[in-house]
C-alpha cells in the first residue's frame, strides 16, 4: 500500500530520520508559541471558562492515537458505577463543524468513529463539537450532568479543567521528542509536569518527575459485524485471515493479534479515521479482523465474514481509589 504524507511523518517522528533534525529549527518555534499560549490563559489574558458541573480532561501530548477512547470509556463506566451522571464531549473528528449531539441513529460522518464507540460502550450523553466549550455548555443543556469527561482537550484551555489526565503510548512514547512539526510533540515533555495523572497504554518507566499509571487494553474475542456472534481469537489461529486497522497506531492492534496466536494473517494499515468502502474490508472468502472503532463505519455494508476485536482498558485499583478521591477533593 501506498504510504500517505501522515505515515512518511510517523516514520521521520518514530525513526529519528535526519528529516527531523532538519525541521527542528521549527519545533523549536512551535514549542515557544505554545508555552506562550498557556502562559496568556494562566495570567489571564486569555480566558477559561469554567462550567458549573466538574471536567475531566483525557489527552495527550502527542499526535496520533496513545489510548484516550478506552481510558474515557473506563473512567465514564467507573464514574456511572459510583453514582455520577456522566456527560462527555468530544471534537468528533472528521464530523461537522456544528456542535450536537450523539444519537442512537448517528453516522461516523457525521459525528466521528471514535464519538460512536464510546457512547455505544458507555450510554452517557455525548455532545461534539469542534468548541469544547460550546460542546459543554449544549450538552449540560439536553442532558443533566454532574460531571463532564473530556475525550482529547488538553489543550484546549479554553474549557477551564478540574483534573488533567495525559495518556502516553508506552511504545513509541515521545518519539524523537520535539514539538510539530519536526515531531510528534503538541507540547513539550514538560508539560506532563503538571497534569494530575500520567496514564501509559503499554509497560511504564520509572520516573523521577512524575509518577506513571500502567493501563493494558485486553480483548481476546472477535465479534461478527453482521450477526453479532461471539467467536474466541483462538479460533482464528490457524486460518489465513485479513486483519485492519485505522488507527492511530495500527502496529498495536496487529501485535495484538500476534499475541493471541493469529499468524497466518496479511495486515492492512489504514491512516487514522479512515472512511472506509465495501472494497477495502472484503477479501473473498477470507475472514477479516479490524478494530472496534473501524467497525462502527463498517456495520452499514458488512458480511457474514467480517469480524471486529473489542478490548477493555484495565487499571490498578490505587488509581481508581486516588482517581476518585482527588475528584472529591476537587470538587468539594
Amino acid at each position: 500500500m501506498k504510504k500517505t504524507l501522515s505515515r512518511h511523518l510517523l516514520d521521520i517522528w518514530y525513526k529519528d530520520h535526519f528529516i527531523g533534525a532538519a525541521l527542528m529549527p521549527f519545533g523549536f518555534l512551535f514549542s515557544d508559541f505554545v508555552k506562550c499560549r498557556r502562559w496568556l490563559y494562566k495570567i489571564g489574558v486569555k480566558k477559561s471558562e469554567a462550567l458549573p458541573v466538574p471536567v475531566i480532561i483525557v489527552g495527550n501530548i502527542t499526535v496520533g492515537g496513545t489510548g484516550k477512547t478506552p481510558l474515557c470509556i473506563y473512567l465514564a463506566n467507573l464514574l456511572q458505577a459510583e453514582g455520577y451522571r456522566v456527560g462527555i464531549i468530544s471534537r468528533g473528528y472528521g464530523g461537522e463543524a456544528a456542535t450536537q449531539m450523539v444519537l442512537p441513529n448517528s453516522k461516523a460522518v457525521e459525528v466521528g468513529d471514535e464519538a460512536l464507540l464510546i457512547a455505544k460502550q458507555t450510554n452517557c450523553p455525548m455532545a461534539v463539537g469542534v468548541n469544547r466549550v460550546e460542546a459543554a455548555k449544549f450538552l449540560l443543556k439536553h442532558a443533566p450532568c454532574d460531571v463532564i469527561l473530556a475525550d482529547d482537550g488538553l489543550q484546549h484551555y479554553a474549557l477551564k479543567r478540574d483534573i488533567e489526565i495525559a495518556v502516553i503510548d508506552g511504545e513509541r512514547r515521545f518519539g524523537n521528542s520535539i514539538c510539530l512539526p519536526a515531531g510528534p510533540l503538541r507540547e513539550p515533555i514538560e508539560r506532563l509536569n503538571s497534569v494530575d495523572f500520567v496514564i501509559v497504554n503499554g509497560k511504564p518507566t520509572e520516573n523521577n518527575v512524575w509518577h506513571e499509571w500502567q493501563m493494558q487494553l485486553v480483548g481476546d474475542m472477535a465479534v461478527n459485524l453482521l450477526t453479532g456472534e461471539n467467536k474466541s481469537l483462538a479460533d482464528f489461529k490457524n486460518v489465513a485471515i485479513h486483519a485492519l486497522a485505522g488507527i492511530g497506531n495500527p502496529e498495536r492492534f496487529f501485535k495484538q493479534l500476534e499475541k493471541a496466536g493469529i499468524s497466518q494473517r496479511t495486515d492492512h494499515s489504514f491512516p487514522d479515521h479512515h472512511v472506509f468502502t465495501a472494497d477495502e474490508i472484503t477479501f473473498k472468502t477470507a475472514p477479516v479482523l479490524m478494530t472496534e472503532k473501524d467497525a462502527v463505519k463498517c456495520k452499514t455494508f458488512a458480511t457474514e465474514n467480517q469480524w471486529f476485536v473489542p478490548v477493555t482498558a484495565q487499571l490498578s485499583a490505587e488509581f481508581t481509589a486516588n482517581f476518585l478521591t482527588l475528584l472529591k477533593k476537587r470538587t468539594l
